[in-house]
């Protein structure tokens, strides 16, 4: 069982997604209640149709409950300093053409690159986690190897 790492905002969030899905869960039980009051359930479309959209809800409320169940947050880490972690930003130096670039490191549920959120499973995080300022990595990437420099860390949350 592996956790889910969030920040308090991706946890709320999740935390409000599961309201909204119980009670969508609630009205299609009614829904499906009336519609099998309708007699012959092999042909009542609307019957079908809602038990669908039940068993797709009652999937998403189990990988809610599963995720909040297994969350930890990332505000509440001990992130050393100069260190590359979760919840941390991150400035590199590519070597190769001397661009700068920022990420914040955060779990898969909150990765967003347009918006420099970078998930900890993604190759280049994966190559530079635990290292630290200063260290020059180099990093196997889908369109080949890239040299990169740990040029500094700040709290990213």
């Amino acid at each position: 069982m592996s956790d889910t790492y969030l920040t308090r905002a991706g946890y709320e969030k999740l935390v409000s997604d599961l309201e909204g899905l119980k009670k969508q869960k609630n009205i299609l039980s009614r829904e499906i209640g009336e519609a099998a009051e309708k007699g012959d359930l092999r042909e009542n479309a609307d019957y079908h149709e809602a038990k669908k959209r039940q068993a797709e809800i009652l999937r998403r409320i189990h990988e809610l409950e599963d995720k909040l169940k297994k969350a930890r947050l990332i505000d509440d880490l001990k992130i050393p300093k100069n260190e590359v972690q979760i919840g941390v930003k991150v400035t590199l130096l590519d070597k190769e053409d001397g661009d700068e670039m920022e990420w914040t490191l955060v779990g898969a549920d909150e990765a967003n690159p347009s918006a420099g959120k970078l998930s900890v499973y993604a190759p280049l995080a994966q190559g530079i986690l635990g290292k630290k300022v200063g260290d020059e990595v180099i990093i196997t990437l889908p369109a080949g190897p890239r040299k990169y420099k740990i040029l500094k860390t700040q709290p990213g949350l």
